[in-house]
């Protein structure tokens, strides 16, 4: 009878952790042989990517695509290039602005539905929204819309994914400041919380999802 019991108390425990889903369970998925995961039911895109804990300070460029030519600017280098992700957003249903142009991107906001955008890593305490990894020195939070751009993005090859202000090229960007408030105004900077991010090289999942 002991036995017996002890036999179910071990089933028990085991049944109740793998019944657990373990926040961190999409890192598990992506590789970098398979850095990629959309959900059409959830409204969702993951991408992996690295912490580049070497990015110049300030800098525009949030995310930036390894085989771009500003990947070594960014805050963290995505391991799936501006056409997948493009086509990934418009698969589950996200409408880019395709407003920007080279000629009116400092004058106009990036248009294009509105995205919730979250980070995390293995080891981390918990997902964090875009705007607690990255720090916008005026305070304001992350307004990040689904641009589009790709025939630029494709001409420019840049990589860039997710750009700090509205942007032209990149297939996302921040609505809250025109192109230029970074480097040429000066209106705002932006940097990375080292303070939260894991080391330089650490694989993290970012996940764009629509914003509720």
């Amino acid at each position: 009878m002991k036995k017996k019991l002890l036999l179910m108390a071990v089933i028990s425990v085991l049944w109740a952790s793998s019944a657990v889903t373990p926040v961190f369970s999409e890192e598990m998925l992506l590789t970098p042989q398979n850095p990629l995961k959309v959900d059409i039911k959830e409204r969702s895109v993951s991408i992996l990517a690295e912490v580049n804990g070497k990015h110049p300070e300030p800098t525009h460029h949030g995310v930036v695509f390894k085989g771009g030519k500003l990947s070594r600017k960014a805050i963290f280098v995505g391991l799936v290039d501006p056409k997948t992700f493009h086509e990934s957003l418009v698969s589950v249903g996200f409408r880019p602005g395709n407003n920007m142009t080279m000629d009116n991107m400092e004058k106009t906001f990036v248009e294009g539905d509105l995205l919730d955008v979250s980070v995390t890593w293995k080891g981390a305490k918990r997902v964090y929204r875009i705007d607690e990894v990255i720090k916008d020195s005026n305070g304001k939070p992350l307004v990040i819309k689904f641009g589009g751009n790709l025939a630029t993005a494709l001409k420019k090859k840049t990589g860039c994914l997710l750009c700090l202000d509205s942007c032209p090229v990149g297939i996302t960007s921040n609505a809250a400041y025109t192109y230029g408030a970074i480097d040429i105004r000066k209106d705002v900077v932006f940097t990375s919380n080292k303070d939260l991010l894991p080391p330089h090289g650490t694989l993290v999942v970012i996940t764009f999802k629509v914003k509720r």
